[in-house]
């Protein structure tokens, strides 16, 4: 498949390129990635975005993102790159289902992932009782304590929706004071379920084998 822009990612600036692309009458085509919508899709409230007054959903602003690409013409393909050679032009791009991409133009997209702690323990008990979304995962700790290790807009963010869910939420952070914005933090000391532990560093997850693994604690 060959087309004079490709597009990698579709998050906000994926598909922010895309539309100017489309407007340009590029005929320009997205290839989605893993994470359809990017992070956005995980995020509940978006309280920054302009032009909206009240809160606004993530996974329905990115609907309205693609929606926009798609009207001007832009076409989305469901797949992920799994490698590129860039070396001459036309570029290749070899998708995970088997396509091979041909294009004039490239825009990498790509945006941001979750961060983890590279903890010994994490690969063995990720997805059994340890995630890195508490939108996706949040209902599977319903009354239970749960820990939120950072201090930025995500981890603060994702404190508050937890209390929905769980008993008790503990934030672990290595500073003595948060690096989000403020009227996140003012809601987050205001709860009562959240307590914060300050100036720490987690050092590994501690559990059961199994199987399955369980998460029992942290050291």
């Amino acid at each position: 498949m060959h087309a004079k822009v490709i597009i990698i990612g579709s998050g906000p600036a994926g598909y922010t390129a895309a539309i100017y692309a489309s407007r340009a009458l590029l005929e320009p085509v997205l290839i989605a990635g893993v994470q359809v919508g990017g992070q956005l899709t995980i995020t509940t409230d978006v309280e920054n975005y302009p032009g909206f007054a009240e809160v606004i959903q993530g996974p329905w602003l990115m609907d309205q993102m693609r929606l926009q690409a798609e009207h001007f013409g832009t076409r989305i393909e469901n797949d992920f790159i799994a490698s590129m050679d860039l070396s001459r032009r036309p570029f290749r791009l070899f998708g995970d289902s088997g396509t091979v991409y041909t294009c004039d133009t490239l825009i990498v997209a790509t945006g941001a992932e979750a961060k983890w702690l590279n903890l010994p323990s994490e690969p063995k008990f990720k997805g059994f009782g340890l995630s890195a979304c508490a939108t996706c995962d949040g209902f599977f700790f319903k009354n239970r304590e749960v820990v939120v290790v950072g201090g930025g807009n995500t981890a603060i963010e994702d404190a508050t929706f937890l209390t929905r869910f769980a008993t008790k939420v503990t934030i672990v952070h290595r500073r003595h004071e948060f690096r989000a914005e403020k009227i996140l933090q003012a809601r987050l000391f205001t709860n009562p379920k959240i307590n914060v532990i300050w100036d720490s560093v987690v050092e590994d997850v501690i559990g059961l084998d199994g199987p399955p693994p369980k998460v029992t604690g942290l050291a």
